[in-house]
């Protein structure tokens, strides 16, 4: 057997058994017994303005998906720049193709006004 493919292997079922008794360890510890503290005001010291459940502005979920679909774009590019002297045109090619749709959705947004705080 390929060492390689040992040491994934390996990988793949620590990383089970750790979520698997991570999560029982969490359900298994959890307490469901409700008292004052659980329904005290949380850290921020003043009584809540209004329920947590209330609606919120569009705006906030989209401030925050763009973020995150930002975010991770960019966090594409990191394996790129370490092995960029290694590539040759056509992973060049695929990566300018990347940063192309990027800016392009990225310019989308600053022109649909999804970027201005009103």
């Amino acid at each position: 057997m390929n060492i390689e493919l040992l040491f994934l292997i390996c990988y793949l079922l620590n990383a089970l058994v750790l979520s698997v008794v991570l999560f029982l360890a969490t359900f298994n510890l959890y307490s469901s017994s409700p008292d004052l503290e659980k329904f005290s005001t949380y850290e921020c010291g003043f009584m809540p303005l209004s329920n947590a459940r209330s609606r919120f502005d569009i705006k906030f979920y989209v401030v925050a998906i763009l973020f995150i679909v930002f975010d991770i774009e960019i966090a594409f590019l990191f394996p790129w720049i370490v092995v960029a002297k290694q590539l040759n045109g056509f992973e060049t090619l695929g990566v300018a193709i990347f940063l192309i749709v990027l800016t392009i959705g990225f310019i989308h947004e600053w022109a649909s006004g999804a970027l201005y705080w009103h």
